[in-house]
């Protein structure tokens, strides 16, 4: 943002000094007309229109604070296309399978955050920081559920859910302790595979023969089945998908459009 001032500080900086002839540019007198308030929006005009160079030059010696601008712009258009969409989405109560999963945060929070994601997704480890920081800054008004979304059936993805469903049967700290850990090391889960999920689990004390029993269970292959369903049903094409009570937020938002959502959700409950 500060970055943002001085870039537009310097702009206006160069139009009035253009604007006031200090430059001598070309076909300009030095004694220039005196600036008033009626004629100082037509003097800036003419500077522009006739020496666009000026402003270029400013944005080319401050090409960072271009780019902030250029964020801002875009975020405010998304917010305004989320805005609209979480006003439809309000209208749709969306329904999902909770029974058995892991709850992170008090079970009468107002607002829930319900995350379709994958272990092994970029995106959705980056996500689930943004959630982390969410769920410090609201305390008790927010509650999150992870949802497995794999786009395979087998392999280290769905390793990784079937683990941490089964490690929350013993102990639901020991699984959101699992979780932080696998996505804070997505690499190492994605180059060592169940090798990796047991010398975690291993490490937070869980059961390993009851969580060897529980992983292959029918309870948790039944619950990975229905978030599966739930994802199809919900038009879920790719992760991270969330739903934050009913509204839906899809992909990795950057904190302060997530943070509308909640905001949104929770006006929602007043």
């Amino acid at each position: 943002m500060c970055r943002v001032n001085r870039l537009l500080c310097a702009v206006a900086a160069v139009i009035a000094l253009a604007a006031c002839g200090f430059w001598g540019l070309p076909g300009q007198a030095r004694a220039a007309e005196q600036i008033t308030e009626d004629n100082l929006v037509k003097m800036l005009e003419k500077v522009l229109r006739d020496h666009p160079e000026l402003v270029m030059d400013v944005m080319r010696r401050n090409s960072e604070a271009v780019l902030d601008i250029a964020q801002q712009g875009s975020n405010m258009r998304r917010k305004r296309n989320l805005e609209a969409q979480w006003r439809g989405d309000i209208k749709e109560p969306k329904k999902v399978h909770l029974e058995g999963r892991p709850l992170m945060g008090r079970a009468d929070a107002v607002v829930r955050i319900v995350a379709f994601s994958d272990f092994t997704c970029h995106y959705c480890q980056q996500a689930s920081e943004t959630v982390n920081i969410l769920m410090r800054e609201y305390g008790k008004d927010v509650s999150f559920v992870f949802k497995n979304y794999s786009l395979e059936d087998k392999g280290v993805s769905a390793q990784a859910a079937a683990y941490f469903l089964a490690i929350a049967q013993q102990n639901e700290t020991f699984a959101w302790s699992f979780y932080k850990k696998l996505f804070a090391e997505r690499d190492r889960l994605m180059a060592e595979g169940e090798d990796y999920l047991k010398k975690t689990a291993q490490s937070l004390d869980v059961d390993m023969k009851r969580l060897q029993r529980d992983v292959r269970s029918k309870k948790i292959s039944d619950m990975l089945a229905e978030d599966q369903q739930d994802a199809q049903k919900l038009g879920v094409e790719g992760t991270p998908y969330f739903l934050v009570n009913d509204l839906v937020i899809r992909g990795a938002l950057p904190l302060d459009l997530f943070r509308a959502g909640v905001e949104t959700a929770l006006r929602q409950t007043r």
